[in-house]
């Protein structure tokens, strides 16, 4: 018996989502891009400041390809390198975690802070529900943050929790801060001391693994050039000519990947980042990334 046309259509459906999802689970998420931009933020002349910028890992045991790629990401030849966020998605993952990032800071500074998988393991959750905002976190089994924290300090880098330095670069001092993941609460700006740098500065850089509003209004106010984030994945799932359907926070959702400006002269960098949880191992039309910044003065007009 001949097909209708409407039996034909539902298959042609159902075809074209099972090979969307294969595509998606199967190829897109293992598709790695390198990002780059330039941003005119620093403060004054001179050498201008490559930063790679990586982000949401999720690393669990055996992901070997992702590693492969963040250390790629070293052929370019950064001055520093952020981290901010979400690097782990299980506790048999922290010793490559770490092993990574020492590969990155070597022979460079490295700046970090965390997100809440870096203490929490990742939980089941109807990915519809993201639709109607910013999920609310269900803590999944508890992870070894402080073997996390004293690894990535062995490694060289200096994990910003709720905490501001100055690192010295090749382009100038950089006046750091990072605050904890808004996300899950974590931020806690009353312990930075927010008061002017004395010295001149190349750079005021801000660090923030969910890119919630408040944390960038905190930002903006203190008069911070540029703030590196992650946590929303670029949307994960995108759709062309649209873009992101979700940011998993208050952001709007065209700022959900890539550079644009926020507030009076903030500039915002998001990530889409590396990994993926283990329960939604999917991308589309927004491969997992790094990204290179070069950062330059501003162009007189």
């Amino acid at each position: 018996m001949p097909l209708t046309t409407s039996a034909r259509a539902g298959l042609v459906t159902v075809g074209l989502g099972a090979a969307t999802l294969a595509y998606a689970g199967l190829v897109e998420r293992r598709w790695y891009a390198l990002r780059r931009d330039v941003l005119p933020v620093l403060r004054h002349g001179g050498r201008p400041l490559r930063i790679l910028h990586v982000t949401d890992l999720h690393l669990v045991p055996g992901q070997d390809h992702r590693l492969e790629f963040a250390r790629r990401c070293l052929e370019t030849d950064p001055d520093l390198v952020v981290s901010t966020g979400d690097s782990l998605e299980d506790e048999g993952a922290i010793d490559s975690v770490v092993e990574l990032h020492a590969a990155l800071a070597k022979d460079r500074p490295g700046v970090a802070v965390l997100g809440a998988h870096d203490f929490w393991g990742p939980t089941f959750r109807n990915p519809a529900s993201y639709l109607f905002g910013a999920s609310r976190r269900v803590h999944g089994r508890r992870l070894s943050t402080g073997r996390l924290v004293d690894g990535l300090t062995e490694a060289g880098f200096e994990v910003l929790q709720n905490r501001r330095i100055t690192i010295d670069t090749v382009a100038g001092p950089v006046d750091v801060a990072g605050l904890g993941d808004p996300h899950v609460k974590h931020d806690r700006p009353e312990r930075i001391d927010w008061s002017q740098p004395v010295a001149p500065m190349a750079l005021r850089l801000g660090l923030v693994h969910a890119p919630y509003r408040r944390s960038l209004d905190l930002f903006d106010r203190h008069g911070f050039d540029l703030v590196l984030a992650g946590h929303t994945h670029g949307g994960q799932v995108r759709l062309p000519g649209f873009g992101a359907l979700v940011a998993n926070c208050d952001l709007p959702l065209r700022q959900a990947r890539g550079t644009s400006r926020h507030g009076t002269d903030l500039w915002l960098h998001v990530s889409a980042g590396l990994g993926h949880s283990r329960y939604a191992p999917v991308r589309f039309a927004c491969r997992p990334e790094a990204s290179v910044l070069d950062l330059v003065t501003p162009i007189e007009p």
